[in-house]
């Protein structure tokens, strides 16, 4: 299977290829030229496996380089003793028309270990594969979880070095503790002095630099990305989506061939992307809900067809999700289409006016697959409260976001249709917003908001974690959007 980027679209490269490079050489997404089609029997297979099992064998539909025997030793030293659930990503039953996929039971408790784990062991095999024989250097923008998660998976692999910025008032305590005290010899963290949209653009700029590329060539590097931006990343979340369908097959809330919907907190589109591709696939998904926060520019993209970062931006309580500009978009835009002209305009217009309108048949086609919705912060955390007093169950803030956006569209409608919720970190990420709505007043900080979490609720906080408390911090660096490149620099020197 070839793969194209969504700003072209016929000069086609390998799997392999499209990993290493993260972005393709024109700006451009990597996406795969098909979309494998699978059946009831496929699906049937997967119920009987374990979560691993069936990670091997969707991946294994798009990563035809990589051999059954190569990707199964990839998937078992990916998801192993370093999940604290033998079940990897569990689908937690609420009721018989509602599942929460959680995602973070990972090395640092956010979904982002369930492809960050797998793309490092990708990446080198992939490099492998090419020939490659200079370091490549990762470098990631992070809105919170993707940065501790990118850095846990990279940690100490040779031939590799990473970079992380996060911007600098943006992310939870936890978060920046994860982060800042982050081990291994070959990484890098440094806050960027704006929001994320302003990360995520300066790394975008320094990947199109091409004299900058030149120099780093000639000093033995070359540069990739771990965002979802490239498709080692967004890849392995397609198998996630197979396995909550299997769960709730198997827990009986659905019989076989039954269509569910999957509710999505969304910030940067490749996590309800790769829900997308499962539906395409053949998985009987029936509506992919785009659950956003106060920062709800997909939302009304969905509603008018027009994309407009033009507006406030707010700083949440759901910090992975206060994004504007939403990366993944693009590969939807030309997977609807086929048309790299049209999505070049799109991009270039966002660039340099930041928005665009799409045609009426195109946003038609949008809605008849994706539902926006959102939902304010106030009432995020109270839906954190309704559901530990009623059904004893804690989620985070931004499963929180999609949970009241369920609810409301179940009220709106006034029927009920089975849903699998997708939960994406452990509260104990963002303790002071959950005690807050749990109805506690804490003066704490840091690690110690999660022993007053404990303490109230009864439940431990995941170890990686709770081991946070004493470590010292290694990198406390900041620098204003210009200096990006030069930091990234100074770090290959």
């Amino acid at each position: 299977m070839d793969y194209v980027s969504t700003r072209e679209g016929r000069s086609a490269v390998t799997a392999s290829q499209a990993i290493v490079r993260g972005l393709a050489p024109d700006g451009g997404l990597f996406v795969p030229t098909e979309i494998p089609a699978v059946d009831m029997e496929f699906i049937r297979g997967l119920c009987a496996d374990g979560y691993r099992e069936r990670a091997v064998k969707v991946l294994g539909l798009y990563l035809e380089e990589f051999s059954r025997e190569e990707l199964e030793a990839i998937a078992q030293a990916s998801y192993g003793d370093n999940f604290d659930c033998p079940a990897v990503a569990p689908t937690h039953v609420l009721d018989a028309d509602t599942g929460v996929l959680e995602l973070w039971h990972g090395p640092t408790s956010a979904f982002k270990d369930m492809a960050l784990q797998i793309m490092p062991r990708l990446l080198t095999a992939s490099l492998r594969k090419n020939g490659e024989e200079r370091t490549v250097s990762i470098l990631v923008a992070t809105s919170g979880d993707t940065g501790k998660a990118a850095l846990e998976g990279f940690k100490d692999v040779p031939g590799t070095r990473i970079m992380v910025f996060y911007p600098r008032d943006g992310v939870s305590q936890v978060q920046k503790l994860q982060m800042a005290t982050q081990e291994g010899g070959n990484v890098n963290v440094v806050a960027v002095d704006g929001n994320f949209d302003d990360a995520q653009t300066g790394v975008k700029r320094i990947f199109s630099d091409k004299e900058f590329a030149e120099e780093l060539d000639g000093r033995g590097f070359f540069l990739s990305s771990a965002n979802s931006i490239n498709w080692g990343r967004l890849a392995p979340q397609i198998a996630y989506y197979f396995s909550a369908y299997c769960d709730m097959v198997n827990a009986g809330n659905i019989a076989l061939g039954d269509e569910i919907d999957f509710c999505v907190p969304t910030g940067n589109f490749g996590d309800i992307l790769a829900g997308w591709y499962a539906k395409r696939m053949g998985l009987p998904v029936g509506r992919l809900i785009c659950a956003s926060n106060d920062n709800n520019v997909l939302t009304d993209f969905i509603g008018t067809g027009v994309y407009d970062k033009n507006r406030p931006f707010y700083l949440t309580s759901s910090p992975s999700m206060d994004i504007l500009v939403s990366s993944n978009l693009e590969r939807l835009l030309y997977c609807l289409t086929g048309d790299g002209d049209m999505v070049r305009g799109f991009m270039e217009k966002l660039s340099g006016q930041g928005r665009y309108e799409v045609s009426p048949a195109l946003l038609e086609s949008i809605r008849s697959e994706f539902v926006g919705g959102w939902c304010a912060d106030a009432d995020a955390k109270a839906e954190i409260g309704r559901l530990w007093r009623e059904q004893g169950y804690l989620m985070d803030t931004h499963t929180a976001v999609a949970s009241r956006v369920l609810r409301d569209l179940r009220e709106k409608e006034g029927t009920v249709r089975p849903t699998v919720v997708v939960s994406t970190a452990s509260p104990f990420k963002f303790g002071a917003a959950v005690l807050e709505a749990l109805g506690a007043v804490t003066s704490e900080t840091g690690p110690a908001l999660m022993d007053e979490l404990t303490a109230l609720t009864g439940l431990p906080a995941p170890k990686p974690l709770a081991s946070l408390a004493g470590k010292p911090v290694r990198f406390d660096k900041w620098v204003p959007v210009p200096d990006m490149k030069q930091a990234v620099s100074e770090f290959l020197a």
